[in-house]
């Protein structure tokens, strides 16, 4: 949709007052608009990126609101606001409860409020746990494809952890173009792997899908490796497990040793986001009091800025910016008002006269 089209859908939903209309978006739409547009979500992604790259995105700090009984829940607030012809403003607020699992229900929830720039007032919420799975995986996607262009491109695809985002990668890669000899898996419950492996089998692209039961043996007999976990703490430590140099798309973050992460290339999405909240690259930065193992950003590879080296290991390492969120969750909001699927909340906002 172009930009004045897009404008044109906004203006559409705006009332006699010049507010639009506050409208809602369910998880089962958003999947419906998502399903089969793998490229053109990666190419949205890397558009954003390339927006962040030029300065046309304000993206601040993540918000954490930890519990003190509940130390390993957290609910994140990502706002942000996106430039260029996908304008909008907006925030995710998205939990991660990794003891949902347990129950038998995903771990992450998430909604994503739009808000006009124009008038600041929201005017879409939109159910966002598959929309922050895509643009994750989107996000990945794109990676793998710049990272691998100066060396040969992988074959044998790892992935330890095999939830949501594992699935939604798999699906990313070989929507752009992967296609692989074999799949390895590796997750500490028997039940996921196997859950994962079911997936695979029907899934196009996978080869040979090997469960392992070694994190080592599933490192070393893969070429590109996926880290989408829910560790908080680092739980990979041995170096020598990536001697051949494997391209690693170490989503989840806090999955390897500071000393892996001093030993190879590091691209990162954005410096000053990724080096915080104890990342792995965070970790490593406090080891050494610098943070000259950051080799540069992924547009930094995308603009040529930066050369990666094919005898080390590389590490593309993203801490999942807000514009992504807000770039798909505005491409899902105008798809669903051109299907006319909006859900329109009539008077949402019902005091917009100053003095009544």
């Amino acid at each position: 949709m172009s930009a004045q089209s897009r404008e044109g859908a906004l203006e559409g939903l705006r009332t006699g007052s010049g507010i639009p209309d506050f409208s809602v978006v369910s998880g089962a739409q958003v999947k419906k608009v998502l399903a089969g547009r793998e490229k053109e979500i990666a190419e949205l992604v890397e558009y954003a990126y390339q927006l962040h790259d030029s300065g046309r995105t304000v993206n601040p700090p993540s918000h954490f609101l930890r519990f003190p009984d509940r130390p390993n829940a957290r609910i994140i607030a990502l706002p942000a606001s996106l430039g260029g012809n996908v304008a909008v403003d907006g925030i995710k607020w998205i939990s991660s409860f990794p003891d949902n699992v347990i129950r038998g229900v995903p771990r992450a929830s998430a909604v994503l409020v739009l808000n006009d720039p124009e008038t600041g007032y929201p005017y879409a919420c939109l159910e966002s746990s598959v929309i922050s799975a895509v643009r994750t995986a989107a996000s990945a996607a794109v990676a793998a494809d710049w990272l691998s262009r100066e060396r040969e491109r992988p074959r044998r695809i790892g992935f330890v952890g095999t939830g949501l985002i594992a699935r939604y990668i798999h699906i990313y890669l070989t929507a752009t173009g992967w296609e692989f000899d074999s799949t390895g898996i590796h997750d500490l419950s028997a039940e996921h792997a196997e859950g994962f492996r079911g997936y695979l089998r029907g899934a196009d692209g996978a080869g040979e899908i090997v469960v392992h039961d070694s994190v080592e043996e599933l490192i070393r007999s893969s070429d590109l490796m996926v880290f989408a976990t829910v560790a908080g703490t680092p739980h990979i430590h041995e170096a020598a497990w990536f001697s051949h140099h494997p391209l690693v798309l170490h989503i989840s973050l806090r999955d390897l040793s500071p000393e892996i992460v001093l030993g190879a290339a590091n691209v990162v999405d954005d410096v000053e986001h990724c080096l915080k909240a104890d990342t792995s690259p965070h970790l490593a930065e406090q080891l050494i009091g610098g943070r000259e193992f950051i080799t540069g950003t992924l547009c930094d590879v995308m603009r040529g800025a930066v050369q990666l080296p094919e005898d080390r290991t590389v590490i593309f390492s993203p801490f999942g910016l807000g514009i992504l969120d807000l770039a798909v969750g505005r491409h899902v909001w105008e798809e669903s008002f051109r299907a006319g699927e909006l859900t329109v909340i009539d008077e949402f906002f019902s005091e917009l006269r100053r003095y009544g």
